[in-house]
């Protein structure tokens, strides 16, 4: 699993409430691009348009006393704690959930930090089951997700690290190159019950097909079944047709 980003994000609060929907923060920011108060960064991405620039922040707002000062832990004026974390880098303000900033992905992360590692490949935190363990594939967390469209390497949402490499929010097959995201074990005993229990009509039931494999790029000449083509190779039913139907010649 990839580490959690923690973005800004949520609509603005008034003042005297705590941060947002996503965060619990003492302190509104003060965006250095047009000066306006939001509670967060999304917060004032979605209700403007340009974006605000986290690493520009430089003076916020207590939401008790209403004092603009520079951007700290404390309010200097009646003492209002702005958030248990606080990142003078990301100006990331929120209950303490083990956050830690990771100096190569820029950003802070939901830890505990000894939980996780940053592949320098890959270019992104990693859960500490998955060190010498996955497919590195460079800079892979600089892209949107495939599915929803989403950043991911700045997003809240857990991204899934598939054998093929690649990251991916929610699936069962990566949409890059077709490889299973899961372990399709038990879902193709079911199928392989399922075809034994559907016999297809007699004249087909001498139709082999040619199939590629998409787990396993094995290829198979397999009978060919309405419900899947079940690889030779390692049984996955994750395969496309490579070639025309036939039937034997004896049976012509």
């Amino acid at each position: 699993m990839a580490a959690l980003a923690l973005e800004d994000g949520a609509r603005g609060q008034a003042r005297g409430r705590r941060g947002c929907e996503h965060y619990d923060r003492g302190c509104l920011l003060k965006a250095p691009c047009c000066d306006k108060l939001y509670s967060c960064r999304l917060c004032h991405d979605n209700n403007e348009d340009h974006l605000l620039d986290r690493f520009k922040v430089k003076e916020v707002q207590c939401i008790n006393c209403e004092k603009i000062q520079c951007a700290q832990q404390t309010c200097e004026e009646c003492s209002t704690l702005f958030g248990e974390y606080y990142c003078s880098m990301c100006h990331l303000f929120d209950k303490d959930k083990k956050q830690y900033h990771c100096e190569n992905c820029g950003i802070c992360r939901i830890g505990p930090k000894e939980d996780f590692f940053h592949c320098l490949k890959c270019n992104l935190c990693l859960t500490v089951n998955l060190q010498g363990k996955h497919k590195c594939i460079e800079n892979v967390s600089r892209q949107n997700c495939p599915i929803c469209l989403e950043d991911i390497h700045t997003s809240r949402i857990v991204a899934r690290v598939l054998p093929c490499g690649h990251l991916l929010h929610r699936g069962y097959r990566c949409p890059l190159c077709m490889r299973s995201a899961l372990d399709m074990t038990s879902y193709w005993r079911h199928l392989d019950d399922e075809v034994a229990q559907t016999p297809m009509p007699s004249e087909y039931q001498n139709m082999t097909v040619d199939i590629l494999c998409r787990d396993c790029n094995g290829k198979s000449t397999v009978q060919f079944h309405i419900l899947g083509m079940k690889c030779n190779i390692c049984a996955s039913y994750n395969t496309v047709q490579s070639g025309g139907c036939r039937i034997s010649v004896d049976q012509q």
